[in-house]
């Protein structure tokens, strides 16, 4: 999540796969009762492709009368993307949007030059356990688009498209892969699927993607002899094929797309090829100039003191 206080993650270990650029650690974080792991930025590679910011959340159970309370907070210069595999969060923002985020679905919130929201478990679901997994991630904007009119586009989980072939499932989130395109929009080439592998299958990753990562969520995978196992990222080295099997079955994210070409700057929620933007989205939060959240406008998230 944005408000997650973590630290870079770690580089991994030394290994010998040479189809592996860098592997990242996520570093985990409890944050009111479940775990936050943050894979990227890390010191040794802030972006891949337009992807800046990777947070896993959970799995995990809420306890009665817990519940995931994000108060309405700022971003400039990026779009939040956020895709859960279990459990139900309520998305409020300063244009007036209000949606329950449900499994499979893909809510993209372009900030622009400027957004606020909440999120927040749904009230109707409040005082019963309360489960909670997902991802949360963030895409860098182009150059020209970085002060684009902010906007909030849902898409449902039954209109991306399926993967079903050879063991391999899931399904297409961002961009293109494996002859299928999603609808979600996209500001530059971007690419995100959500992929599982039957026990002893595999799948081909092409070198069409400028860059590419994938994050393991469940299982472990083996990519040239080498074999990786769960809450890593692994970057992939440009211009070659990938292929990642699992001897007992796994399931991860691809992510990556064209490099930005310049660049980024991020501090706490803000985005942006300017350091001097930065500097002015933190003043205008500071002094409140930023829209209020409808539905939700007595609490936010101070500016920070680092």
């Amino acid at each position: 999540m944005s408000f997650f206080p973590a630290r870079d993650p770690e580089p991994g270990d030394a290994f010998s796969c040479d189809a592996i650029e860098l592997m990242v650690i996520a570093n985990a974080k409890d944050i009111g009762g479940f775990e936050v792991r943050r894979a990227l930025p890390t010191a040794k590679r802030r972006l891949v492709g337009p992807f800046i910011f990777f947070d896993r959340m959970g799995p995990a159970i809420l306890r009665a009368g817990q519940a995931l309370d994000v108060r309405p907070h700022p971003h400039i210069g990026l779009a939040t993307v956020t895709y859960l595999f279990d459990g139900k969060i309520r998305h409020r923002d300063s244009l007036g949007t209000e949606m329950v985020i449900e499994p499979g679905d893909v809510n993209l919130m372009t900030a622009g030059r400027g957004i606020v929201h909440s999120e927040r478990s749904p009230e109707e679901l409040r005082g019963n356990p309360l489960s909670i997994s997902g991802l949360q991630t963030w895409l860098a904007l182009p150059d020209d688009k970085e002060e684009v009119a902010p906007v909030f586009e849902n898409t449902g989980h039954s209109a991306l498209p399926k993967l079903d072939a050879d063991g391999v499932s899931g399904r297409v989130v961002i961009g293109q892969f494996d002859g299928v395109r999603s609808p979600v929009t996209t500001a530059s080439d971007t690419l995100y699927a959500d992929i599982a592998l039957a026990p002893g299958s595999r799948v081909r990753i092409p070198a069409d993607a400028e860059e590419r990562a994938i994050y393991i969520l469940e299982g472990a995978v083996t990519i040239s002899g080498d074999r990786f196992h769960p809450d890593r990222l692994l970057v992939f080295r440009p211009g070659d094929e990938i292929v990642v099997s699992s001897e007992n079955g796994a399931h991860f994210m691809l992510f990556g797309g064209a490099s930005l070409g310049s660049k980024r700057y991020i501090w706490w929620n803000f985005v942006s090829s300017s350091k001097e933007r930065i500097e002015q989205a933190k003043e205008e939060w500071k002094t409140g100039r930023f829209d209020i959240v409808p539905g939700d406008e007595e609490e936010f998230i101070p500016l920070p003191e680092y």
